[in-house]
C-alpha cells in the first residue's frame, strides 16, 4: 500500500501535505505534486492534511485508476524535484478547488521550483 496524489491536486498544490511527511517523499511539479511510491512509508499522515482531498491510498481505488496515478506518480517523483517545505499555493488556486476532471485540461509534465 502507498499513498497518492490525484487529479484534485492540479492548480491547487496547497502543499499542507509536506510539512508533515516524515520521510519526504514529495516531488513538485509546475501545478501539482506527486508521492514516490517507493519512498512512501504508508503511515496517512499527509492524507488528512490535504484540503483538496487529493492524497490517498492506492487501497481506497479500483484497479483501473490506480494503475494511472501510481504510474503518474512514480514516473514525476523521478523527474521532479522533492519538496520538504511548504509554499505559497498558485494565486488562483481557490478558482481550482472545487473543479473535476482536470489531469486532461491542466496537467504539466513541467519541474516546479
Amino acid at each position: 500500500m502507498t499513498y497518492l496524489v490525484k487529479d484534485e491536486c492540479i492548480k491547487c498544490k496547497l502543499m499542507d501535505c509536506v510539512e508533515v511527511c516524515p520521510v519526504d517523499c514529495f516531488y513538485e511539479g509546475e501545478n501539482m505534486l506527486v508521492i514516490d511510491p517507493d519512498e512512501c512509508i504508508d503511515c496517512g499522515v499527509c492524507e488528512p492534511e490535504c484540503p483538496v482531498d487529493a492524497i490517498v491510498s492506492d487501497a481506497a481505488y479500483d484497479q483501473e485508476d490506480k494503475n494511472k496515478w501510481l504510474k503518474i506518480n512514480n514516473k514525476y517523483s523521478k523527474l521532479w524535484p522533492n519538496i520538504t517545505k511548504k509554499k505559497e499555493p498558485p494565486k488562483d488556486a481557490e478558482k481550482y478547488k472545487s473543479e473535476k476532471n482536470k489531469y486532461d485540461k491542466y496537467f504539466s509534465e513541467k519541474p516546479g521550483g
